[in-house]
């Protein structure tokens, strides 16, 4: 092993080949390439093999990163496929989006000197390499179990249950309100960090595996959730957080001003063919106008960084904390100042001017004060320091809370919590309904989607262990 590894002192770090700005701009592919063979096997030979793996402490999945690096180093791709795969449902994805210069790669104890191990890259192309090769293969469970469980959300955590609870023998449907598996995999998540093809391969391995997907199926509207507790064994809620946070300030109301998330999921069902009346109007289409974002998170860097591929005049962001205090990935970041992008710190919007369309954004500059209860800077405004900044369409990424899903689903015993988050005994990761779990977003708050994937596998486990425990019981009884 030590010829093998350890090489990180005399072998730089290197990502895969990153596509010139200028020709990114122009389209919506991938900016990375993949990763040559060699070229894998040589940055992975670069992990130091430490004896308390950081880089795995903080991967939420905890995924077995330095065996699966050394397993690539070695050149035995199909074991390094088979150990990513045993606890991640979607290293390919994972690999792609996950902000890894916030946790794993950010963990890394070489990090400082001599830069981490690129390791998303690394899992992207381990995976990536599988489906290539053919080793990734449908599901068959060593045996069938009778019982049924109904997921309602087809995003990662539901996804992520459905696959592990299949692999237990379940029979296993999901529905999901829109018409596409994926939730924010597919309509949140641009395809240059994302390509659709991607996540629809998945979903054809699940169908091939044979769970059953029930799409334009709004759980409230469509079928209510007693129906589903009588049609299933057990129902597990994964509709993650969709409600946008708004922002209280004059103007707010004028034309021209929109949700990042209607506006990237108009850009990605453009993308994907449909047709779009928002965007081929020009309401949620960024062409030739100059665009003003608000917010700092990842959904933010997504939204100025297609705002910059439609062909908008000019793309601003718009922070009211620093760089440093930034909530989102420091590489997209990166990536989007690379591409035009420009960065307003420390300002925040005061209000939005415009007769019936908006012009411009008044902003006001920020001070960082003392740090809050988080831990995190107070912003406070600077008086009098007022600028007019011309835009055409507001994007506002503030965030995501939770709806009201008791009145949603038509059931008021469902248990919430005081920000709106389904409540959850959270050993049993049951609601406040018998038989009615909950993951994912809809009970940690938005998150990311690694932490959803962690979430629908915990699921998947408790709702074996409670739908056993009642096999078991019932087995006694008919004993007797």
């Amino acid at each position: 092993m030590a010829e093998r590894m350890l090489k990180f002192v005399g072998t730089p770090q290197a990502m895969p080949d990153k596509r010139p700005a200028a020709e990114r701009r122009r389209d919506f592919d991938e900016i990375y390439e993949g990763f040559a063979r060699d070229k894998a096997a040589e940055q992975a030979a670069r992990c130091s093999q430490c004896g308390v793996p950081f880089c795995q402490i903080h991967c939420p999945l905890h995924n077995n990163i330095p065996d699966w690096l050394k397993l690539t180093a070695e050149g035995r791709l199909e074991e390094a496929y088979e150990l990513s795969s045993a606890t991640n449902n979607f290293p390919e994805i994972c690999g792609r989006i996950c902000p890894q210069d916030r946790l794993c790669e950010g963990n890394c104890v070489i990090e400082k000197g001599f830069e981490s191990v690129t390791i998303g890259s690394v899992e992207k192309y381990i995976t990536d390499t599988a489906w290539q090769r053919g080793w990734v293969k449908p599901i068959q469970p060593r045996r069938e179990r009778p019982e049924s469980v109904g997921i309602v959300g087809a995003g990662p955590a539901g996804l992520a249950a459905a696959e592990q609870l299949r692999r237990k023998g379940y029979q296993v449907a999901v529905y999901d309100r829109y018409d596409r598996v994926g939730g924010l995999l597919i309509y949140g998540i641009p395809n240059f960090k994302l390509e659709k093809e991607i996540v629809q391969r998945r979903e054809k391995l699940l169908r091939d595996s044979k769970v059953s997907f029930h799409l334009n199926c709004d759980v409230g509207r469509d079928v209510s959730l007693e129906e589903l507790r009588a049609r299933h064994a057990a129902v597990l809620i994964a509709t993650g957080v969709y409600k946008a946070r708004d922002i209280a300030a004059p103007g707010v109301g004028l034309a021209g001003i929109a949700p990042a998330l209607d506006y990237l999921t108009a850009s990605n069902r453009h993308g994907l063919g449909d047709s779009v009346p928002e965007f081929e109007s020009g309401m949620l289409n960024a062409a030739g106008k100059d665009v003003v974002v608000i917010g700092g998170g990842d959904t933010a860097m997504d939204c100025v960084r297609t705002a910059v591929r439609q062909g908008a005049k000019s793309v601003k962001c718009l922070y009211r904390r620093d760089r440093a205090n930034m909530p989102g990935s420091q590489r997209e970041v990166k990536h989007a100042e690379e591409e035009g992008v420009e960065f307003v710190w420390l300002a925040a919007p005061q209000a939005f001017l415009g007769q019936e369309t908006v012009s411009h954004v008044r902003t006001v500059r920020i001070h960082l004060g003392m740090p809050d209860a988080s831990g995190r800077q107070t912003p406070q405004e600077i008086p009098n320091s007022h600028v007019n900044i011309e835009a055409d369409l507001v994007l506002k990424a503030l965030g995501f809370d939770p709806e009201d899903l008791p009145a949603a689903m038509s059931a008021p015993d469902l248990g919430v919590t005081g920000w709106n988050t389904l409540k959850i005994d959270w050993k049993s990761m049951m609601t406040s309904l018998d038989g009615v779990f909950a993951a994912g977003d809809i009970v940690r708050g938005a998150s990311l989607v690694v932490w959803a994937v962690r979430d629908g596998r915990d699921a998947a486990e408790r709702v074996h262990t409670y739908l056993a425990g009642k096999a078991l019981a019932a087995a006694r009884i008919a004993a007797e």
